[in-house]
Order: C-alpha cells, then sequence, then structure tokens
C-alpha cells in the first residue's frame, strides 16, 4: 500500500514515478486521492477546532455557574456540538476507506536503478553465468523424454485432474525430493529458519500480501468458503506477522520455506504447453526477509547471491536480468529474474524471481517495528531458491543424452542414494 505521507510532502515524485510507468490510470487515482486528503484534513482541523470551542464553552459555563449567572445559552450551544463532531467523522471515515482503496492500487515507487521499458522484451541483462553446451543430436521435449523415462505420466494425470497436472513417479519424484533438499540445506546453512507454511489462506490473510483482484482469476478458491490455496509461500509467509509489531532485535528475520503452490494459469506461452513449465501445482523453495529499511537492498543482493548459487551448483547456464518499468508490476521496488538455459528451446527461462518490496507491503499488512519508542514499517523481500519443475525442465534438456538418459547433477547424488543417471 502506498505511503499517504508521500503523496502529502512529495506528490511530484510519486507522479514522475507513475509516468515511467506510462500508467494514466494511476496517475489520475494519485491526483483524485491528493484531492481526498486535503478534504479529510479539512475535516479533521474541523473536528479539532469543535473539541477546542467544546472544552472552552464548557469552561465558561462553569464559570458563569461558580458565579450564579444564567448560562443557558452557552449550553445550548455546547450541547450541539457534539452532533457536529458526530458528522463530520462520519464524512472522514468514508474519506478513509475512499483513500485506503487508492493508496491500495497505487503501485510502490521504484529503486532508481530500475531500468525503463515498454515489456519483459525491455529487461536489461546483467550477467550470464556457465558454458552453453552444444549438443551433436536433437533434443527432445522434456516431457517425451520424462515418458519414455517411465519417470513422469501426463496422460493419466489428465484422465484424473485435467490438464496442467502430472504424476511424478521414480528416479524424477526422487529427484524433485533432491532438489527441494538441496536448496533447504543451502539456506539453513547460511542461518535461515526453516517453514513449513499452511497452504490456504482466508481472503483478509491472503489480502495483506497481494491484490486479491489482481490474482482471483489464478487463484484457487475454496468453495463455500473465503480460503484460498496458496499460490507462492509468500503470501501465509508475510501474513504470519500481520498487525504486529516487532523488536528491532529481531530483524532482520530470514526463513525459507517449502510449499506446494496452485495457479489456474498455463496458457500457451512457449513451445512446450503439456509437461512441467507452467502447471497448477508446483513445489517452490522461497527465500523470506523481514528487515529494517536501511538493510533491503543489501538483503536482495544478498538473495540474488544466494540463488545464483544454487544454480551454479548445479551447472545451469544462466542469465540475471534487472526488470523495467514496464515489466515490474505494482508491489516491488526493484526485482531481479534469473532465467536459466533451455538448449531445446534456445532461449533463456524465468527459473527465479528476487523482488524487494521495501515499506509497500508491510503497510498493506501492518506489520511494523519498534525503534527508541518510533514505530516504522518493516521492509520485506522474497526471492524464489527453487521451482523445481521448472529447474527439473532445465535439467532434462540440459542433462539429456542421445540415449536418451538423463546425467543427473552431481551435487544432487547425495541426494539419489548415490545415482548417477536416470534411464
Amino acid at each position: 500500500m502506498q505511503d499517504i505521507k508521500i503523496l502529502r510532502e512529495n506528490s511530484d515524485l510519486l507522479i514522475k514515478d507513475l509516468e515511467k510507468r506510462k500508467d494514466k490510470e494511476k496517475i489520475k487515482l494519485a491526483k483524485q486521492v491528493l484531492k481526498l486528503d486535503e478534504d479529510w484534513r479539512k475535516l479533521k482541523y474541523e473536528e479539532d477546532n469543535l473539541r477546542s470551542q467544546r472544552n472552552s464553552l464548557s469552561r465558561q459555563v462553569a464559570q458563569l455557574k461558580k458565579q450564579g449567572k444564567d448560562a443557558s445559552k452557552i449550553l445550548n450551544e455546547v450541547k450541539s456540538i457534539p452532533a457536529k463532531i458526530k458528522d463530520s467523522e462520519e464524512k472522514r471515515k468514508e474519506l478513509e476507506t475512499k483513500i485506503r482503496t487508492i493508496l491500495m492500487a497505487l503501485p510502490n515507487l521504484m529503486h532508481e536503478t530500475v531500468p525503463y521499458g515498454k515489456d519483459d522484451s525491455e529487461n536489461v541483462e546483467i550477467k550470464k553465468w556457465g558454458k552453453i553446451k552444444k549438443f551433436d543430436f536433437k533434443l527432445k521435449p522434456h516431457q517425451e523424454v520424462a515418458e519414455n523415462l517411465d519417470v513422469a505420466d501426463f496422460e493419466r494425470s489428465a484422465k484424473i485432474s485435467g490438464s496442467g497436472w502430472y504424476f511424478l513417479k521414480g528416479k524424477l519424484a526422487l529427484l524433485n525430493q533432491a532438489l527441494i533438499r538441496f536448496a533447504i540445506d543451502q539456506l539453513v546453512r547460511k542461518k535461515f529458519i526453516y517453514v513449513e507454511p499452511p497452504l490456504m489462506l482466508n481472503k483478509d490473510a491472503y489480502e495483506t500480501g497481494v491484490s486479491i483482484e489482481d490474482f482471483e482469476d489464478v487463484m484457487y478458491k475454496i468453495e463455500g468458503s473465503d480460503q484460498y490455496l496458496i499460490a507462492t509461500s509468500e503470501h501465509p509467509m508475510l501474513a504470519q506477522f500481520k498487525d504486529e509489531v516487532l523488536k528491532e532485535k529481531e530483524l532482520p528475520i530470514k526463513l525459507v520455506s517449502y510449499s506446494m503452490c496452485f495457479r489456474k494459469e498455463v496458457g500457451s506461452h512457449g513451445i512446450d504447453t503439456k509437461g512441467l513449465f507452467r502447471t497448477h501445482q508446483f513445489n517452490k523453495i522461497e527465500q523470506i526477509a523481514l528487515c529494517k529499511p536501511e538493510d533491503s537492498y543489501k538483503i536482495l543482493e544478498e538473495f540474488q547471491e544466494n540463488a545464483e548459487e544454487i544454480h551454479k551448483k548445479l551447472e545451469l547456464p544462466f542469465r540475471v536480468v534487472n526488470i523495467c518499468t514496464g515489466d515490474l508490476g505494482s508491489f516491488a521496488a526493484k526485482k531481479y529474474d534469473i532465467e536459466t538455459w533451455m538448449p531445446r528451446q534456445q532461449s533463456y527461462k524465468e527459473t527465479c524471481s528476487n523482488s524487494n518490496y521495501t515499506d509497500y507491503q508491510a503497510r498493506r499488512a501492518n506489520i511494523r517495528y519498534e525503534s527508541k519508542g518510533e514505530y516504522n514499517h518493516v521492509h520485506t523481500l522474497n526471492c524464489t531458491a527453487i521451482a523445481t519443475s521448472r529447474i527439473m525442465v532445465a535439467i532434462l534438456e540440459n542433462y539429456q543424452n542421445e540415449d536418451g538418459s538423463i546425467t543427473i547433477p552431481k551435487v544432487l547424488r547425495p541426494y539419489m542414494y548415490g545415482m548417477k543417471t536416470i534411464k
């Protein structure tokens, strides 16, 4: 949620930021909320004056009575003031509701290092890592390889669940678990607290971390309740701190979570619409942090380093992109993506997102910390450590052999009972 103080004290800053996003509707909303806030402050000023007037007149009444004089005229005036205050308060509360709704719709302020661009085609590449392997045979689609090896079944899952679901079997199922344990171990060694969150959230909790209106089309709602299956563990991991005041000495709080995630969206976004890359259910390890404002960009880089280290240990070529203004989304002030090389598709595909939400999300969830008697909102960050299904696609392509077998990355073999190949 946007900070009303920014609009009051530096509205030009927000307007210029919205101009970078090319969002005319949000610019209109920003100007509208400025007018509503002006009306709110006028009402608040009038209420304060009425209370002051009531106190002053009450003292006059007391003085007149003490002197034995008639105070009825002033007393009638005093009695009329509470109704005026109540009327003003009701109008002000209506304005507060409108103001909050608009503040929740306005996007976060972007960091100065966010590059300008109209869409994802203009994200800026920061670095590349890894040697791209040249294959002297024609690569097969990852889902075909998995079915040939009898380690996945997309036909039977479609029969009982519909498209976008899958069975993992045998060594591929073990590979999935190996990726989960590997990523958790990497982060627990770095003193992250491991958490397994609930897989459902009620609407009130969900709205602390995301706009339901923006996500409703991709979220699974539980019929007959106000609960939703989580689309990412970031949401319950943040919501657990809703309306809490944390102690300064507790910060930063660094958590690593594992969960299954559920999304309706699949769609035709590439050459492999069947398989593991875009699915309704997937496994993800997430890095989460709540910290003091001055630490958030340092932690953003730390999270990025952790995610890159995981990709490097898996020996998967990747590139890092700085997400541009037109692709950033409303919550993040800055975001990096790691895109892993998919040799069959001859392109890099997103396997990790790393975002600093500054105080935007915490303001919405009302998560604060106390420092020397003052209360400020924490900054929140989230970063994918591994989304296993996408990484499995990368492994099934980058580690594919001519005979149809798959070499298991060395770092995962201890988690797979010493197996070296899937064949």
